[in-house]
């Protein structure tokens, strides 16, 4: 695994001694003196992780990380806060600036680099989904960096894996403000108890009497309903060993006991926090994969989605030995109402049209906009005759209805010419259908316009 690591102190020994762990890791080490200078670095590089002293003068490391997390272009930057101070409060504090975890000076090598390594993990999945989604404002990062986690009804769900029930209700009473918190005392029960419930983040002690609970860990991080739910483990004093092992099987966090509250409380909020980013992200992908298959305007599935469908559909008419017909509509003198009655009005034309359109065929046909006004119609397991009548049907209720256009409730009367085309019983391929369909239609609109052609030579 390689990376690119900013090392952000004001003291070049520091700064030297982390440079020299991350670079016998094989890590790429850019380094900082400064707040100002770590943050141009960020913004202006392909930074994966930031070792952020805490203690510089002028701008301090609360302030650069705040800074960090504020600006939408550098806030999915995990930053891991390195310090001498060893204060809960100080913890506490770097976390709600924003920091994905704190290292306390003298930094122990393993927890370094399973943190490190962790985290750099946690960037590349973060950078693939940004990599797919839209732009940053498409995407809303900014509202989604506004939001506040905790409180109200915004409270996280979450899920406590615990067999000591002394323990358990410790947990819950720190959590009550902060989340709504269910309680698991068997590790099985609280695996499935996970994958069927929407957690937000789950808790896993590891004072189990006779289960790894590292094996529960692992469990949850393959399965995909909880691979991308945030884990936190409870360990004891001593088990630094077990919990880099958890680091390195994917969990996201730990605490050491005795749990401080406000230390609890922070670190899920940081873990919810960026769940709902990665989150948001993750829709954001489904979102675009949908508008690049979807007309904006009138919701039909577009061209490219007829492109690589159609072909589909083809071969399993030809496997099937079954029919396949299409249609290709065109509305006449379209633009004349464009003329008459602006783009807008011509817009309001064709999602009305594209709206009876659906009504006219079934659920299984393939409805799309074919580019301007022109339609596309796929209709599977459908002769030569019956596809003529439906496009007869279209076409009369096209003609019979005028559409409402603009605010004002003008009316307009509005034809369309129909094309069709079905399988030929010999050899056939998807290019030829779509050509004889578009003869037909062009002998349509040549032929008077509002009418319907099929099986045009």
């Amino acid at each position: 695994m390689t990376a690119r690591i900013l090392v952000v102190d004001d003291i070049p020994a520091n700064v030297k001694l982390l440079e020299v762990r991350l670079l016998a890791e094989y890590f790429e080490v850019l380094t900082a003196t400064n707040g100002p200078d770590a943050i141009e670095a960020c913004e202006n590089g392909k930074v994966d992780v930031v070792l952020l002293d805490v203690m510089m003068p002028d701008m301090d490391g609360f302030e650069v990380c705040r800074r960090l997390k504020r600006d939408p272009a550098t806030a999915h930057i995990p930053v891991v806060m390195v310090t001498a101070l060893d204060q809960v409060s100080d913890r506490v504090r770097g976390l709600e600036a924003g920091a994905d975890d704190f290292l306390t000076k003298p930094v122990n090598d393993l927890q370094l680099m399973t943190r490190v390594k962790s985290l750099v993990r946690l960037k590349m999945l973060t950078d693939e989904l940004r990599l797919r989604a839209a732009t940053t404002r498409d995407i809303g990062i900014e509202e989604l960096l506004s939001r506040s986690f905790s409180g109200g009804d915004a409270l996280p769900k979450v899920l406590l894996i615990d067999e000591r029930e002394p323990s358990s209700e410790k947990i819950r009473k720190m959590l009550r403000q902060a989340a709504q918190v269910d309680v698991a005392d068997d590790p099985h029960a609280g695996f499935f108890q996970a994958a069927e419930n929407a957690y937000e983040c789950v808790l896993v002690s590891t004072g189990f009497s006779d289960f790894d609970p590292l094996r529960l860990c692992s469990q949850l991080r393959s399965l995909d309903r909880t691979r991308f739910v945030p884990i936190i483990l409870l360990a004891e004093q001593g088990e630094d060993e077990r919990v880099i092992r958890g680091l390195e099987l994917g969990i996201n966090d730990y605490l050491i006991r005795p749990v401080d509250q406000h230390e609890l409380t922070a670190r899920l909020r940081t873990q919810v926090r960026r769940k709902h980013y990665n989150d948001q992200l993750r829709a954001s992908v489904t979102q675009t994969i949908e508008m690049a298959v979807t007309d904006g305007l009138t919701g039909l599935h577009n061209r490219r989605y007829l492109d690589s469908h159609l072909q589909t559909l083809f071969d399993r008419a030809m496997t099937r030995r079954r029919p396949l017909s299409v249609m290709i509509t065109d509305l006449d003198r379209f633009k004349a109402i464009n003329d008459t009655f602006g783009h807008d009005g011509g817009d309001d034309v064709l999602r009305e049209f594209a709206r009876r359109l659906r009504q006219n065929v079934r659920g299984i046909d393939l409805a799309c906009r074919y580019g301007g006004e022109e339609f596309v119609v796929v209709m599977p397991d459908t002769g030569g005759d019956v596809a003529h009548k439906v496009a007869e049907r279209i076409r009369a209720q096209i003609a019979d209805t005028p559409f409402v256009v603009g605010r004002e409730g003008r009316t307009v009367q509005v034809t369309v010419s129909v094309g069709v085309s079905s399988l030929l019983k010999g050899p056939d391929s998807v290019a030829a259908l779509m050509k004889r369909a578009d003869v037909a239609l062009y002998e349509a609109k040549t032929g008077g316009r509002n009418r319907v052609v099929a099986n045009a030579a």
